[in-house]
């Protein structure tokens, strides 16, 4: 007798091979035969009308502090993740010197957006080494499965200090030597990867760049050496790509003999150095290094409501003198105040800001509750709305983020969206050099919300897009399971197969859709961030173990840290 049975499901196996109708049955959290009608079990799962996909294995995401406090990684856990990577970007929690932690985590609020006294009151900082680190992490239970990877600029800051965060030095030979070291020691202790930043938009809350941006290529090559000799691990970089970036990136790769796995995206001052950059990577591959883009699923987007980190009046001195209020009653005070309403409108200040949100306006579109992610800017843009209307863009921006309560959203298509559509993102996605990993789970907490990218990938690309051609389920849900997984070479997931591991949803595709985002306040400290829900999640398993059922909760906590390259799980 099977432990479990789910019956008569739609499976999309993860492969990429054609849907098939069927049975999957699961003993002792692991799959043991799947198609056909398969004998009785002890619990049997109705899933006639459902997709049975594997997991979705995120290796984007920034919840570093997050899963230090917090057993359920929410928003990732709402849309069927089942495995998470975070160390991203180059930076980190460890290793951490005693008195140190105020820098990582002003770097984190700086890179990543999540609030300095969030992270200072929730991560508490009870290890020194990277080994240790793991061991904390290893300590809770939680509802997935997650994995974390060193980051340059705490071995930098680590070994450094001071002199690694401020670009005025190079670290000498033996520093390089000890950082290698240290790399080396978070390898062989189960980081699946080393992270480093080379963009000039990573700056520490304090305005000071991203310490890794300044580390020459003698410094990555004795990194790349310590990967070398652990065996194991990627080489995850987020870089502006500028003259030789790719090339010194793809030199530590070759000494490495590791994956090169790189951040794409378009970003409109160059919007075709993405393409660049992949004529890169297939060279790279042609060459025998295993090169990969990390790309998105749909637009960067920046949401703004009157909640938000980031709005068109948030400089207005009108705006800021009510900084002392709270969110109601803020709303309570605009609702109520027409003269204050008029002069957020009509007394624009004349800064870089304001000239920023005026070409937004042009750009960002009414996030209701049709949730449209591939706006027309030239139909649906507030700045088109108002033309139509005969309105003020502003008046149409502030009436629509006090619609539901001062609940309203715009969403500012910010990368992804030179051209004014996702034509860019479906090259990406079809390109065989691509991987899906840029959503952020955990980061950017007060400005996007892009942690919902499964559920989007499986409603737009597959059931709704309307503006061009989608794609097949079974090419989408393969890009989310299997090829991430293998991504960071964890073999024993995201294919439905005996001997993998049962991390399993079941789907309501027919109405799974996506929630609009809202702000809550449950962080520590009471922060803020944008969470976004989902609903057609019927049963969601890790190990064989239902976490979730009907988009709730089920209470149970199976996940463990991933500590070995290979996916073998160790606590």
């Amino acid at each position: 007798m099977h432990d479990l049975v789910i019956r008569g499901g739609t499976i999309i196996d993860g492969t990429g091979a054609p849907r098939r109708t069927g049975d999957v049955a699961i003993e002792g959290g692991i799959i043991t035969a799947v198609g056909g009608k398969l004998g009785p079990a002890k619990r049997e799962i109705d899933a006639a009308g459902c997709l049975v996909t594997p997991g979705f294995v995120d290796i984007h995401t920034h919840y570093d502090g997050q899963a230090t406090w917090d057993p359920e990684l929410a928003p990732s856990s709402l849309h069927g993740v089942t495995t998470a990577v975070f160390g991203n970007c180059g930076v980190g929690f460890a290793p951490v010197r005693p008195g140190a932690a105020p820098y990582l985590i002003n770097l984190m609020e700086g890179v990543e957006d999540i609030p300095g006294t969030v992270l200072s009151e929730g991560v508490k900082f009870n290890w020194e080494s990277f080994p240790e680190y793991l061991d904390a992490l290893a300590a809770m239970p939680r509802v997935m499965d997650i994995g974390t990877q060193a980051t340059h600029a705490s071995l930098r800051f680590y070994v450094m200090g001071e002199r690694g965060a401020d670009h005025a030095e190079i670290p000498t030979e033996a520093e390089i030597v000890e950082m290698g070291r240290l790399l080396e020691e978070s390898l062989r202790a189960g980081a699946l990867g080393f992270t480093t930043s080379r963009t000039i938009k990573h700056k520490a809350k304090d305005g000071r760049l991203t310490p890794s941006l300044s580390a020459r290529q003698a410094e990555l090559n004795g990194l790349a050496r310590a990967m070398r000799r652990a065996g194991s691990g990627v080489l995850e970089v987020n870089s502006d790509f500028g003259p030789g970036e790719f090339e010194a990136m793809r030199e530590a790769a070759e000494i490495a003999g590791r994956p090169l796995s790189c951040l794409i995206v378009q970003v409109d001052a160059k919007p075709e150095l993405w393409r660049e950059t992949f004529g890169q990577i297939h060279a790279a591959r042609r060459a025998g290094i295993e090169a990969t883009g990390q790309v998105g699923v749909r637009p960067i987007g920046v949401v703004m409501g009157l909640e938000t980190t980031m709005h068109p009046f948030a400089n207005h001195p009108a705006w800021t003198s009510l900084a002392n209020l709270s969110p109601k009653e803020r709303y309570e005070r605009l609702q109520s105040d027409d003269a204050l309403r008029r002069r957020l409108v009509e007394e624009r200040p004349n800064d870089g800001a304001t000239r920023f949100m005026a070409t937004a306006l042009t750009r960002a579109n009414i996030l209701d509750g049709a949730l449209n992610y591939e706006p027309d800017p030239l139909i649906d843009s507030v700045q088109a709305r108002a033309e139509k209307a005969g309105r003020d863009p502003w008046a149409v921006a502030l009436e629509a983020m006090m619609a539901d309560g001062g609940k309203g959203l715009l969403l500012l298509p910010f990368e992804n969206y030179s051209y004014g559509n996702l034509d860019v993102v479906r090259e990406m996605l079809t390109d065989e050099a691509s991987v899906i990993g840029v959503a952020d789970g955990g980061a950017h907490v007060g400005v996007i919300c892009d942690a919902s990218a499964p559920t989007f990938l499986l409603t737009h690309w597959a059931r709704d897009r309307k503006r061009g051609p989608g794609l097949p389920l079974e090419f989408l849900v393969r890009k989310h399971t299997r090829d991430t997984a293998a991504a960071y070479a964890l073999r024993d997931r995201g294919i439905l197969a005996p001997g993998y591991r049962a991390d399993i949803n079941v789907i309501d595709f027919a109405n799974l859709r996506l929630h609009r985002p809202e702000v809550v306040y449950d962080l520590p400290t009471g922060g803020r961030r944008l969470m976004q829900r989902a609903t057609g999640y019927r049963h969601t398993f890790v190990a064989g173990i239902e976490t979730r059922a009907n988009d709730q909760f089920t209470g149970a906590r199976p996940g463990q840290l991933i500590r070995q390259p290979d996916g073998r799980i160790q606590c």
